[in-house]
């Protein structure tokens, strides 16, 4: 058997239990009486889907105990799936359970072949996950890898870099710190004729104005003192390929001219050197910050300025992109996860009204750093506020349109309950009072796509 075919059966009455057992003899059955078998099945077997009655002892007239033992199941191994069975009048706790987090519900009398199809539908369901996760791990080789996106925002910004990724225009990548603008320029590379060509980067920014020159352009034996060899630049190493200046804007102004010499006649100098040196590059540019500004003070060539500006990349920092922080913050915590050889591991409530609530100054770095320490120091499968160490945080200001106050807060109330409901569209249109065609007519309305995840039907 694989792991995927362990069935965990919690059920207190011996006569129930005989009976699933034998009438789902397709799996390899676990069986439980109670919360605390329950618990040491799971942590034991680490089955993939379970069955869980909500009646258990010691008080198996209501759902309470039934309830922690979800709450509990969850915490430990949120990617399991629980089927909770209730009795046929209480479909108020049935309700709350999915709320929770329980896959789905059914209610007694119980009928094999009805409550097979949910168990079936439950496996289908881990496979297609496992499938999705290989493919999470496959993109790396992608060209868009890295790049997690389902805002509006983002999505014009991905279109646009695939358009000027075939062309040869010299493009400017405009962004607050931790906005991902190497992961977009590596994107443009991937996408472009020289992909199998060299990605060359240097950050104007990390690099003493002394050895700056020589990073870039190279010197010739003798050049200065220490200069014991002939040796090449950065520029020359991405013959063929693309050329990334990160934070261009703290490029010393010295060194601007130069540069401005290669961008138009595309041939180098060594330092210290007379011969011309042709290169055939690709280059992209990146800053935080305002040029324009930089010019107005003299910090920054405006000849420079119009010859790296061909293409204008403007992306939106995080706290901009509506509904990107839940998709971004699961799938960095699935990697971490995976880096760091753990369990899978989910938000809490708290911890999800917190993530979306900050205002992320430092952005996805800040994010990725604020994650990747809560999955080391957690202690549990819950990540909470503390261990993110987001308790305080800032309200994102609201539009002051009404019509767009409006259409903003149903599309973080959409979000929200998709994520709630771990993108189970019909879980999510119960928790918002419509019907799946509404939610469904909603998602066109406001562009909410490209769900991870997606289960669409029930």
């Amino acid at each position: 058997m694989t792991q995927r075919n362990l069935l965990l059966i919690v059920e207190d009455d011996p006569g129930l239990q005989k009976q699933l057992k034998w009438s789902f003899n397709q799996y390899e059955i676990i069986l439980a009486g109670n919360r605390s078998e329950a618990i040491a099945a799971l942590r034991r077997y680490n089955p993939s889907v379970v069955t869980l009655d909500l009646g258990l002892p010691p008080d198996p007239s209501n759902a309470s105990e039934g309830l922690a033992a979800l709450r509990e199941m969850l915490a430990i191994a949120p990617g399991t799936k629980i089927i909770v069975v209730t009795g046929n009048d209480d479909r108020a706790n049935a309700v709350q359970a999915v709320a929770l987090g329980a896959y789905d519900f059914y209610q007694k009398p119980v009928d094999p072949d009805v409550l097979s199809l949910i168990i079936d539908r439950a496996f289908h369901l881990i496979a297609l996950e496992q499938d999705h996760q290989k493919l999470l791990q496959q993109q790396y080789q992608q060209p868009m890898s890295g790049i997690i996106a389902t805002s509006a925002q983002m999505q014009a910004v991905i279109r646009m870099i695939e358009k000027i990724a075939p062309t040869q225009a010299t493009t400017l990548l405009l962004g607050e710190s931790g906005t991902g603008k190497e992961v977009l320029a590596k994107a443009i590379h991937r996408l472009s004729n020289r992909a199998s060509g060299p990605f060359i980067a240097i950050n104007c920014a990390a690099i003493p104005e002394t050895l700056l020159e020589s990073e870039l352009f190279g010197y010739e034996k003798g050049a200065f003192t220490g200069a014991v060899t002939q040796t090449r630049g950065k520029i020359e190493y991405a013959q063929g390929g693309t050329f990334f200046l990160d934070e261009i804007g703290d490029l010393p102004f010295g060194l601007q001219a130069k540069l401005l010499r290669f961008i138009q006649e595309r041939v180098i100098e060594r330092i210290g050197g007379r011969k011309e040196i042709a290169v055939d590059v690709r280059i992209i540019c990146a800053t935080h910050r305002h040029l324009p500004g930089l010019i107005e003070q003299g910090n920054f060539r405006g000849d420079l300025f119009y010859r790296l500006s061909e293409i204008v990349v403007d992306i939106p920092p995080l706290r901009e992109r509506g509904g990107d922080i839940m998709t971004i913050a699961n799938e960095l915590l699935q990697r971490y996860c995976r880096e760091n050889q753990c369990k899978e591991k989910r938000f809490s409530q708290e911890a999800v009204q917190a993530l979306e609530n900050y205002n992320w100054p430092g952005n996805i770095r800040e994010m990725e750093n604020r994650i990747n320490r809560s999955v080391i120091l957690s202690t549990n499968n819950t990540i909470t506020t503390a261990e993110l160490e987001l308790e305080k945080h800032t309200d994102a200001p609201l539009p002051l349109n009404l019509k767009e106050v409006r259409e903003a807060a149903e599309t973080i109330a959409i979000k929200r309950a998709l994520n709630y409901a771990d993108n189970n569209v019909s879980v999510a249109a119960k928790l918002l009072g419509v019907t799946r065609p509404t939610l469904y007519g909603l998602f066109e309305k406001y562009g909410i796509q490209n769900l991870p995840r997606c289960q669409t039907e029930e």
